[in-house]
């Protein structure tokens, strides 16, 4: 999801919140006549459209910054060309907030900040936001784009090309030989680290093809 180490190239800045896509981002403009601009806050990963809370963390993030001014510090661009940032409403961390009240995970890929860490285990100690819902819907972001519904999933039925495929002798996209191959060791053994931005295509050099 974020193209690590793609730096914005521009300093900090303030905008006007004029548009939430969804608990973790929203659109600003830094004028009336400026184009809007595509925010994705660091460290934390909202719930997707249709997962359970979703709706809930899109609208706790509108209450607290539709329609204003927010300080905006770029950390890089994703590949949907967003600028992924730590974001401050009045003068609050706006990532740490949603952990907070229980709105967002930790994304733990891109952030192991022992501060965000905390509010989740507060949060998820206290049944605060999503964390009241039941087990089975408490599903991590990066898990339900690839197809996961919710813990403890049982393997997906084989597809007929898997047949000879054994999870435990590779690791790498380098070690697939084809792209079937690679959804069968994405799906049925857990490598996540074949699909390095969470969209549930493994090894698009491969599966892009």
């Amino acid at each position: 999801m974020f193209a690590a180490g793609a730096a914005c190239g521009e300093g900090p800045f303030e905008a006007r919140v004029v548009r939430i896509a969804d608990g973790d981002s929203f659109a600003v403009a830094r004028s009336s006549s400026a184009p809007k601009e595509e925010i994705r806050i660091f460290g934390i990963d909202a719930p997707e459209r249709n997962q359970p809370w979703s709706r809930r963390a899109r609208e706790a993030l509108s209450e607290r910054v539709f329609g204003k001014i927010v300080r905006i510090e770029p950390v890089e661009r994703d590949r949907h060309d967003r600028i992924v940032a730590r974001v401050y409403a009045d003068g609050v961390p706006l990532g740490d907030q949603q952990v907070r009240e229980g709105h967002a995970w930790v994304f733990r890929r891109y952030t192991d900040s022992k501060v965000l860490l905390g509010l989740e285990a507060e949060a998820r100690a206290a049944r605060r936001g999503l964390w009241s819902l039941r087990e089975a819907e408490q599903v991590p972001p990066w898990e339900w784009r690839r197809g996961v519904r919710r813990p403890n999933a049982q393997p997906q039925a084989l597809a007929p090309e898997s047949a000879g495929f054994a999870c435990g002798g590779k690791a790498y996209c380098r070690d697939m030989r084809s792209c079937a191959e690679a959804r069968f060791h994405l799906a049925q053994c857990g490598l996540a680290r074949l699909d390095g931005d969470g969209d549930g295509v493994p090894c698009e050099t491969l599966c892009s093809r």
